[in-house]
């Protein structure tokens, strides 16, 4: 007993004696000790999760008791605090160094997420499209989801619009919630505001915005002169419209998970810098090269240490085995991404990789050889130019269906007279409210056909026969099929004198010779929220790139298996519509992600005139929420080293 009494045990930095486990206060003992270990597990698998997605941390002590409040306060998992936190640091160019002067700024973000739940929950309205960029960056004064209060009245002076909008309803709609004289996005400052330029001119004309003109048309965009029509040739449209999906057996996905490592693998060899791949699960104590697909030992997200390297039925009967990583300073890796694998296996059980290989070396081609061919070539190149304007959906804002941002998009247009209009889906966005809500009186395909055929129509009438337009739908577009990949609209060109076409999605088309790649799949999403690397120090951080240049190393316009739950993925398309042969001079790439243009190189070599170049481009979204968003311009001239393009404000 009086080795009891001299017993003290600390709790959270108190005393307390023996008696205290006398009921009732043992049993708040207790619980104070169960509650501290369940903060100290939550803190250790917040932290474990930082870490095992790159992240590291310049106050660790701060930062994680900082992060534990986040969670406890808003219910948040581990694992859903550092996915706001990578989509935090994306949109925001931040390296992979976690820092406590960064807390504030992230806290915000996450009340805003709150905020926006709770409008969602309260008001039984769905946020138009996540427009994860568009919170990021703090614009919620112009996303605000106002709830719609009806109007039993219904004067005609509360239907007054402004200008742009009465071009655009032409009395066809009455579904919209009534409208004072000016609408939120028509309010909006900052009008055709140039955000991002690469490789800008001096003699590229700039947009002057003068507020206090009433007809702002004419003041808003100087006029240039006509172009000449542009050639224009559509590479691959797969799937063709009416075909049979979702019926995919297991076979499909076997079938396509085996066709992409086969061609990598065939790839690697015809390069002549790899030896034929063997079993990477046999034991070996000498090095190997295996190629195989990167896939997660158990269902959810991809970890560092549990990955397996699943190689062809041809070299190892289609077995994984376990792959260590820890001897690499460097690495990106995703679920479905197929890698060739320097390594060695010494007890059958593990490949230790010493290198992964990403990407498929370029072969010595024959126009090295024949310096005719390579002028031709070179000729071709030179000639190669095209001036095009690229916009992603939605093309309407949330709190009406008037489609301004389209109408306020081909006025711009009209006067920089580009070549080529490419436009992006989704156009009839099954996520805007109104269509969740049923109060559309027109059918979707109605829709379609008025406000935005109606409204391109017009346009290359007014423009002439020196331009083009391209539609590529989105599988959110509610008057078309559920499918990815997706088949083209059903778009017959000789009804509008064959300027307008569509392609399917993803699609591949080419213009002055220029070839254009585009898919209307958020993948760079995707794969930043399934993707796991390690960066070396001082080494280059720029994650927005190398997500991008996974679609170009894996020639698969989709590589991420399995796919995101949201997307409606059908395996017996996929062989035919998601692979690509080449680098494609433009890859368009819309997402919810913050927007980009960038030049990506691809190949090992240190010489840049032997590497494969891309411009890259996210034009984010035309319309986000009720205020506006982005879309780019392009000047291509030859390759996209003297190529200009630039993001512009709507």
């Amino acid at each position: 007993m009086g080795i009891c009494n001299a017993i003290y045990l600390t709790v959270g930095g108190k005393y307390f004696p023996p008696n205290c486990f006398a009921a009732p206060n043992s049993q708040i003992l207790v619980e104070t000790l169960s509650l501290n270990s369940r903060l100290r597990n939550m803190e250790e698998e917040i932290k474990a999760e930082f870490t095992r997605n790159g992240f590291n941390f310049d106050d660790e002590e701060e930062i994680l008791q900082k992060c534990l409040t986040f969670c406890i306060q808003y219910k948040l998992s581990a694992s859903d605090l550092v996915s706001s936190w990578d989509i935090y640091s994306l949109n925001r160019g931040l390296e992979f160094t976690v820092r406590s002067s960064h807390m504030g700024a992230f806290l915000e973000q996450l009340q805003r997420e709150q905020v926006d739940k709770v409008k969602q929950k309260d008001s039984g309205l769905h946020l138009y499209s996540n427009d994860v960029a568009m919170i990021l960056h703090g614009n919620i004064e112009e996303t605000e989801v106002i709830p719609d209060t009806p109007n039993a009245k219904g004067t005609s002076a509360q239907e007054k619009l402004s200008d742009s909008a009465q071009k655009t309803t032409g009395g066809k709609f009455t579904f919209e919630k009534p409208l004072e004289s000016v609408t939120p996005f028509g309010s909006r400052k900052n009008k055709f505001v140039v955000q991002t330029t690469i490789n800008e001119q001096p003699n590229i004309q700039t947009i002057k915005v003068e507020e206090d003109r009433e007809n702002s048309e004419d003041d808003i965009i100087k006029r240039v002169q006509p172009s000449q029509k542009c050639s224009l040739l559509i590479d691959r449209s797969q799937p063709e419209p009416g075909c049979r999906f979702m019926y995919d057996r297991i076979e499909d996905k076997f079938d396509f998970m085996e066709n992409c490592i086969k061609k990598r693998a065939a790839a690697y060899v015809s390069s002549g810098q790899y030896e034929e791949p063997v079993d990477p699960s046999v034991a070996s104590q000498k090095s190997i090269f295996a190629v195989g697909m990167i896939c997660c030992e158990e269902e959810g997200r991809l970890k560092e240490k549990p990955i397996l390297l699943q190689s062809s039925v041809e070299h190892s009967g289609g077995q994984r085995v376990r792959l260590d990583l820890q001897k690499l300073n460097q690495f990106s890796i995703f679920p479905g991404q197929v890698v060739g694998i320097e390594g060695h296996n010494p007890s059958g059980h593990c490949l230790i990789a010493s290198k992964i290989i990403d990407s498929v070396p370029s072969s010595i081609t024959s126009t090295e050889q024949q310096p005719s061919k390579r002028q031709a070539l070179d000729h071709v190149i030179q000639s190669s130019k095209v001036s095009l304007i690229v916009a992603a959906g939605p093309f309407t804002t949330s709190d009406n269906l008037l489609f301004e941002p389209l109408t306020e998009l081909l006025s711009y247009a009209r006067r920089k007279q580009p070549q080529l209009l490419v436009l992006l889906g989704p156009f009839i966005d099954s996520d805007h409210p109104n269509l969740r809500k049923g109060t559309v009186d027109q059918t979707f395909d109605d829709m379609f056909r008025l406000e935005v055929l109606g409204k391109l129509q017009d346009y290359v009438e007014y423009m002439g026969s020196s331009v083009n337009v391209i539609l590529m739908p989105s599988f959110r577009d509610a008057n078309h099929d559920f499918v990815f990949p997706q088949p083209a609209f059903e778009i017959r060109p000789a009804d509008f004198n064959h300027q307008i076409y569509s392609v399917s999605n993803p699609g591949m088309f080419s213009a002055n010779e220029v070839k254009v790649a585009c898919c209307t799949v958020d993948i760079l999403k995707h794969l930043s929220a399934e993707e796991i690397c390690r960066n070396p120090q001082g080494g280059s951080k720029q994650r927005l790139t190398n997500l991008a240049k996974h679609i170009l190393n894996q020639q698969s316009f989709y590589p991420l298996y399995p796919p995101a739950e949201e997307v409606p993925l059908d395996f017996s398309l996929a062989n035919e519509a998601l692979q690509f042969s080449s680098v494609p001079d433009i890859l368009i790439l819309p997402s919810d992600l913050a927007h980009f243009v960038k030049v990506l190189s691809l190949g090992e070599g240190n010489d840049r005139e032997e590497q494969d170049k891309c411009l890259c481009i996210n034009p984010a979204r035309l319309a986000r929420g009720e205020g506006g968003g982005f879309f780019v311009e392009i000047n291509y001239c030859g390759n996209p080293d003297s190529s200009t393009a630039s993001i512009i404000r709507i």
